[in-house]
């Protein structure tokens, strides 16, 4: 897609059925859309097959909320999730639609502070802001959102933000022993109740059956794809990886299982020829930490500018999201539940303790990947991963890995900074 054609589209009209505040959200699109052709669609040689999921973006204010609009329509829920711990399967099983609703904008961070203190992660404010300022599409079509207690500041503004939206909350256990994966599987099952009288539809073997493997062929495909793009040279950009694993989190399940494989068909044709997004000799990075939740392309962007390309992503919006599959063989549905969960439980969030699990996961996608370096990224104020930093600077010290950590929030104003930081790594890299 040039950058000639590009341009994310508006819906005044079902903005407005949606009680958005419209005149001020209507800067958004064209703000979004020169954004986009700057970080993306400069690129040269893209696969062709990311037209799709530039499409994508186009309709991300308009037709993919007609969709959901039409969902809810039809009588099926909405739910928001903030989190890859609140089980979708459960939400498919009764014919719902399960969107991310993760802030990765500044924009309406001053929303979040007229209420919210200033000194906590940017992400809770950006997604908490979004729903006071009626300024996110998505927000304003869901039924109802699920949070879940992965860490302070999610917990304590999940008690706030259900007095503008219905918002449950799921419990995560921090630890990973035997008591606390009973505990879990409770708490799925609640989830499972909750879900079934919001729909007034019953999750039955063969529908949560189905939905199990509807999601595992959308993780394997996510595995496939990245996969390929461990090539060396690799047959498509960190940031075009880093769009598609965002888009995983509000597209059709079915549809987006489509077009990455019609993605990674064309990659293999790629890799085949020698066709690639950069040299062989081009220095291989890979990011761990935090969730980038879109549009946050800012480290990526900085990265893939100063010319090295990222060939992984250890987080939520990564591997973290498709890196499992859940065991198909239950025979009940208490059976389902548990392989679900155990599943989930093997999710390696900061917020575990302790944590040894996401060190050695760290170290082996590192490996799989033929990175050169370690860039561990960090929102301001996340004191899980900041701290878990250590032991992975601990575990690349003694691997003699390079090692750089970032701690950054979603403004523009450490750009220059982070360039000159991100640049002087690369020259290590190069030696």
């Amino acid at each position: 897609m040039s950058q000639d054609t590009f341009a994310i589209k508006s819906d005044p009209a079902l903005w407005e059925k949606l009680d958005m505040d419209v005149e001020r959200f209507s800067n958004i699109p064209p703000m979004l859309t020169g954004a986009y052709q700057g970080v993306f669609l400069e690129q040269k040689n893209r696969p062709r097959a990311m037209s799709y999921f530039d499409g994508m973006i186009e309709n991300i204010f308009s037709g993919r909320i007609q969709e959901m609009a039409g969902a809810k329509e039809e009588g099926r829920p909405v739910v928001g999730t903030f989190c890859v711990y609140v089980p979708e399967e459960i939400v498919q099983a009764v014919n719902g639609v399960c969107v991310g609703l993760c802030g990765g904008s500044p924009g309406s961070i001053p929303d979040a502070e007229k209420v919210l203190p200033r000194n906590i992660c940017p992400m809770v404010k950006s997604a908490f802001g979004f729903k006071v300022g009626r300024i996110c599409p998505y927000f304003q079509v869901v039924d109802f959102v699920y949070g879940e207690t992965t860490c302070d500041a999610k917990k304590k503004t999940w008690e706030l933000l259900n007095e503008y939206v219905p918002t449950h909350v799921m419990e995560i256990p921090q630890m990973k022993r035997e008591r606390d994966k009973r505990l879990w599987v409770d708490e799925v099952k609640d989830f499972k109740t909750e879900i079934e009288k919001i729909s007034s539809k019953k999750v039955t073997y063969e529908n949560l059956q189905d939905a199990i493997r509807l999601l595992n062929d959308k993780r394997r495909a996510m595995q496939r794809l990245n996969d390929l793009r461990h090539h060396t040279p690799s047959p498509i950009s960190g940031k075009d990886m880093l769009l598609i694993q965002q888009i995983a989190f509000y597209d059709a399940p079915q549809r987006f299982t489509e077009k990455v494989h019609a993605l990674c068909d064309e990659l293999e044709e790629r890799i085949a020829q020698g066709d690639a997004v950069a040299p062989a000799s081009t220095p291989r990075i890979m990011v761990s930490g935090t969730p980038m939740a879109l549009p946050n392309w800012k480290l990526h962007n900085i990265i893939e500018t100063s010319g090295a390309v990222v060939v992984n992503e250890e987080s939520c919006i990564g591997t973290r999201y498709y890196k499992d599959t859940i065991d198909e063989n239950a025979q009940t549905v208490d059976e389902q539940l548990e392989r679900l969960t155990e599943r989930y439980m093997q999710i390696d969030c900061s917020c575990f303790t302790p944590n040894e699990e996401r060190i050695g996961q760290v170290l082996k996608e590192y490996k799989a990947s033929g990175a050169q370096g370690l860039i561990d990224y960090c929102l301001q104020f996340c004191h899980t991963y900041n701290i878990e930093a250590v032991k992975l600077r601990q575990m690349c010290e003694k691997e003699g890995i390079p090692f750089l950590a970032i701690e950054s929030d979603y403004s523009q104003e450490d750009i220059g900074q982070l360039q000159t930081r991100v640049e002087a790594f690369i020259e290590q890299i190069q030696g």
